[in-house]
This record gives C-alpha cells, structure tokens and sequence, in this order.
C-alpha cells in the first residue's frame, strides 16, 4: 500500500470515530491496545528458551492489569489467521516482578502451543486475561512443604519458589521433586538447581527415562516424611489421580492440593434455562438448559462483545439487569442486579435482562 492510500485509510478510521459511538475505553483502545481495559494486551519484550519445546515468554501488560498471586494462571490469546485462540498458562514470575512471565511447552499438535512456544517474536501483542485459580500457598506459609511436578507442571510451583526466595522466606524445609525424561528436559533445571544450592530447597530429580515415573509406592522412598508435610502437586492426569488415591489411602486428603491443566467439566445439575433480554440490542431469546447467554444472543442475531468464549478472557461481559444466572462451569447461581456476567459461560436461571 502507497503513503497516500496507508494515510487515506487512516483518516477514514480517525472519521468512524465521530459517526458511532464509542465508550472511553474503546477510543483508549484503538489509539494504542496496551490502555485497553475491556480488551487487555501485553506485548512480548522477551522470550527465553528453557528445554527444546518449552518457552518463556516476558510480558509487559497494560497498567490496568491485575497483579497475581503465586500458582495462579492467565488466559493468553494469539491472533492464528486472523481468528482469536485462547489457551491458560500458569504465570512462572513472582509478585511484583516488573515483567509477567508466562512459560509454554510446545505439545506435538499444538497449533496454539507450537506458535506462542516457537513463533512469537518479541514485540508481539498478545491478548491476556485476569488472573485466575486457587492453586496458591496460605498466610502463614507451611514450614514442611513438598511440591510433586512433572514436566511444566513446574510453572505454578516457580511462582511460588521465586515468590519465596524473593521474600527471604525459608526455603530449607522445603522439598521438591520434579520429573522430566532427562536432565536436558527438566524446565527450569539450571535455576531450580542453583536456587537449592542457594536456599537449602532439597530438589530431588527424577529422569524418567532412566528411572521411571515417579508413583506412590516410590515417594516414601525418595521423602520419607511425606505424610507429614503439606504437599502441592501439579503434572500429568495419571499422576495426579494415583497421588489423589494414596493421599485418601494412607495420608492426609487435605494436604494435598493439586492443580489440574485440563478445561472444567461443565454443570449439569440445576440448569433450567429461560428468556434473555440484550436491553442495549433490544434483541430477545430463549436460553435452553446449558446454552451460554452468548450463543443464544448470537442465533437470534445479536451482535455481542466476544473473545475467547471459555470465560477466560473478560471480553464478553454485561452487566445483569434483573433475573438470574448460573456459571455453567461451576454451577453457581448469581442473580445481583449490575454484577458482571461473562455471557460465554453463563446461562439463564429463568427470565433474564443483561446490558448488553
């Protein structure tokens, strides 16, 4: 495109501004993504490698973004073909580091993984949510802790190492035993390395390759006092599943807390459905048992703020008019007038009116 046809689009974007109607936060927006608080970005200004498939991404988000708390995650978004993808990643830096880092081990098929883990250059803009979860370590901080990862169940857990440390919080009484094939593969293996030499952390590796994967009947053999400690546990499926079955066997459930990377299962009790009013649109539809407010906006031809649709990115929301809402993820009911309602994962509990 020529100066004179770059300048001549410009101006007829700069002209739409006063021929619609725009909230503050739209012109914000537009003039520059990273002051956008209904749709946040964070631009790449550093990428990091930690093992062959596995990245680090250093974030440096807008100045409305929330600080997190240690072992919490963030939706990320990536622009694919002109199509928002959104996927979750445990945030790996500490609170209150002047960069948000985000660490991606690239999955074999992985369209999204593959581009944010080898394809994302520095300035990019990548979309990205609030911080989320409850996989966070209590007020006062446990003084026998054991965490259990595997593979990039790493990250929530360095959150909270670097947390630590950085904190001069003891880490001598704490153990860590963290599995990958080899020694190459072990993400994060040079600093958890030098962070226990540092800080008296015990870090027990186990490369799989050589000595299998780590399993109930061989954890009393490697932290003998592991009953007695409050333990956090991030990695695949299966190990999560025998560990959650050896602590309700022979330990204590609720010193075991674990962090799951798979998308919630959505509710299916106590769904009725019902009519959902958009006041803004004036459109109206009818909300079927388990069908987001969105979608049944969408089929009656509501044009509705959308993102990610899986309730991580906050693009979607409304405010609730009257009537009430059940969050499809979690099954909790919500029915006060001018909270915010995610409208991808909530469905009507009855007649509804969102602002929208």
């Amino acid at each position: 495109m020529g100066v004179l046809g770059s300048i001549g689009q410009r101006a007829r974007h700069v002209a739409g501004w006063f021929t619609q109607p725009l909230l503050p936060d739209d012109l914000l927006g537009t003039l520059n993504p990273m002051w956008s608080r209904r749709e946040p970005h964070a631009r790449v200004v550093g990428v990091r490698r930690e093992t062959a498939d596995t990245t680090t991404l250093l974030l440096q988000p807008g100045p409305s973004h929330p600080e997190h708390v240690a072992g919490q995650f963030v939706g990320v978004g990536l622009r694919i073909d002109g199509v928002w993808q959104w996927r979750t990643y445990s945030v790996t830096s500490a609170p209150g580091d002047r960069l948000l880092a985000v660490t991606v081990t690239a999955l074999p098929g992985g369209t999204v993984s593959g581009a944010l883990a080898h394809r994302t250059p520095v300035g990019a803009l990548l979309r990205i949510g609030p911080p989320a979860g409850e996989f966070v370590l209590p007020n006062p901080v446990p003084e026998k802790l054991l965490f259990l990862t595997a593979g990039s169940g790493i990250t929530p857990v360095m959150s909270m190492l670097r947390d630590l440390a950085g904190r001069s919080e003891s880490l001598s009484g704490a153990v860590l035993v963290h599995c990958d094939r080899t020694p190459a593969d072990l993400v994060f293996g040079p600093e958890l390395r030098a962070l226990a030499a540092a800080t008296g952390l015990t870090l027990i590796e186990r490369h799989t390759a050589l000595e299998g994967r780590l399993t109930p009947e061989t954890l009393t053999d490697v932290v003998p006092d592991w009953t007695a400690r409050q333990t956090w546990a991030c990695g695949p499926t299966a190990m999560l599943d025998a560990l959650t079955e050896h602590w309700a066997r022979a330990g204590d459930p609720d010193a075991l807390h674990l962090e799951r990377f798979v998308p919630p299962t959505p509710v299916a009790d106590g769904l009725t459905g019902g009519r959902v009013s958009f006041t803004t649109s004036g459109i109206s539809a009818d909300a079927g048992p388990g069908t987001p407010l969105m979608a049944a906006g969408e089929a009656a031809g509501a044009l509705l703020p959308n993102g990610c649709r899986m309730g991580i990115c906050h693009t979607c929301v409304g405010k609730l008019r009257s009537g009430a809402i059940r969050n499809l993820h979690t099954g909790d009911l919500t029915d006060t007038p001018g909270l915010a309602v995610r409208t991808c994962v909530s469905g009507a509990a009855g007649d509804v009116e969102i602002e929208l």
